[in-house]
């Protein structure tokens, strides 16, 4: 038996005594217990300890001190999700929305505990325990029952889901799938048999997996991004994917931009790409994406669009005041730009948070920006919360204006928002089918921790 002391930030201690045998795993888990705090990682001397190891193959010594951060609260939801989910700072999950696409997780409540990540399909939720096990619930067949490969889920790093099934990231750096076939709940040998992959993003019924030598594979749909067959040989050197409901683009390490999936949701970027064109995909800073378009900001702070003009893929009526841009995003079929003087430009579809002229003289010092499908919510200097879009998708929240004062965080479903304030309190609005009334779970929504998710 060996003394470890577990330290926090803020200046907390805790001493355990601790078999060597034992693994990192389990002194996380008892120094969640003492604090009361959910842990999201532990190290000593910067260097992070892996949950599976024991302490003695750590190499941790009488006395040692450990560091541990702090899991704080997180929100998950999604444009196609009618529910949230809570991650709260003690690990455990609170769900609330549609209880058929996961608003009721009462049948797996028991296993939510040491919970690090919540994914949503919009039908159904996935949970990556601190153990690396996979906890499911929401509707079976669109990702609600992993029992098929549950096997193969342990030591989970990651999870992405599009709008049926989910992708894992294993310890490893291998792959497992679950869900509906048709949206890519089934892969290919080649992808069973992947070792070095770091990240997956999604389209709604297809998956790309970045490797970590730069490549990225693809299965799924084909149209809708499943095969990249047509840009395999441009796709070298890939630093990020991004997705639209049916596109996948990939951001080079060079600067540069390749697309691939349906045309009608960006899967051509040729019009901003070929050395002609007006506005080229060159030194691309970010891209973000609507369900049908995609937003690249440049390292001058300018603006490029393409994919479908009623999705936000036309930025040409706002293109002058397109600069100095520092982030973009987007709802279901319009962007919101928030640029580095603190103002917001929106382009798009007008009943999607596409007109923001109701709320335009009032937009200043933004933080940053949330969405539901069709609204959209920023979180001011001030703490102050301002909403535009179709009212009842959370595009109204004068209902609730005075309780969103401190507003530190802000995720939204389908057509609903939530936002955690600095008070610890969780205030929700929007349609209470997709989640916009948290009324039955208020007094566990309260003294809540929050972190900034996505």
């Amino acid at each position: 038996m060996i003394l470890v002391h577990v330290a926090l930030l803020s200046g907390q201690t805790a001493a355990f005594r601790a078999a060597l045998e034992s693994t990192v795993a389990d002194l996380r888990d008892r120094a969640r217990e003492e604090f009361q705090v959910g842990i999201g990682s532990l190290s000593i001397g910067g260097r992070l300890l892996e949950s599976k190891q024991n302490l003695e193959e750590v190499g941790l010594a009488d006395g040692d001190t450990v560091h541990a951060t702090v899991q704080q609260a997180c929100l998950v939801s999604s444009h196609t999700a009618r529910a949230f989910a809570l991650i709260r700072s003690d690990g455990r999950v609170l769900t609330w929305g549609h209880p058929d696409t996961g608003g009721n997780s009462s049948r797996v409540q028991d296993q939510l505990h040491g919970v690090k990540e919540v994914q949503t399909t919009g039908r159904a939720f996935a949970a990556v325990l601190a153990s690396g096990g996979v906890v499911c619930w929401g509707h079976e067949e669109f990702g609600g029952n992993s029992s098929k490969v549950q096997p193969l889920l342990r030591d989970v790093r990651r999870l992405c889901a599009s709008d049926g099934a989910f992708a894992a990231i294993l310890g490893d750096g291998r792959v497992a799938v679950w869900g509906d076939e048709y949206f890519g709940g089934q892969c290919s040998e080649a992808v069973r048999e992947l070792s070095d992959v770091i990240d997956i993003q999604a389209t709604e019924r297809a998956f790309a997996a970045l490797c970590r030598s730069g490549r990225v594979v693809t299965w799924g749909r084909s149209d809708l991004g499943g095969c990249s067959d047509s840009v395999q040989n441009q796709l070298q050197s890939v630093q990020e994917v991004i997705s639209s409901s049916g596109a996948f683009a990939a951001l080079l390490a060079d600067g540069r931009v390749v697309s691939w999936g349906h045309p009608y949701f960006g899967g051509d970027s040729s019009s901003v790409s070929s050395e002609c064109s007006e506005l080229t995909l060159q030194s691309v800073q970010s891209v973000e994406a609507s369900c049908g378009a995609f937003a690249a900001i440049l390292h001058d702070g300018s603006v490029v669009t393409w994919g479908a003009r009623y999705y936000g893929g036309d930025s040409s009526k706002v293109h002058a005041d397109l600069h100095n841009v520092r982030e973009v995003r987007a709802s279901g079929r319009a962007f919101a730009a928030i640029r580095h003087d603190g103002r917001v430009v929106t382009w798009g579809d007008k009943f999607s948070g596409g007109d923001c002229g109701a709320v335009r003289h009032d937009l200043q010092d933004v933080l940053q920006i949330q969405s539901s499908q069709k609204a959209f919510a920023a979180i001011l200097g001030s703490g102050r919360v301002l909403t535009w879009g179709e009212a009842s998708s959370g595009g109204d929240s004068s209902s609730v204006q005075e309780e969103l004062q401190n507003v530190r965080q802000i995720k939204g479903s389908q057509r609903a928002f939530a936002a955690i304030c600095e008070n610890g309190r969780v205030v929700c609005w929007g349609d209470p089918e997709c989640g916009g009334d948290g009324r039955m779970l208020q007094e566990q929504l309260q003294d809540v921790h929050f972190q900034r998710c996505g």
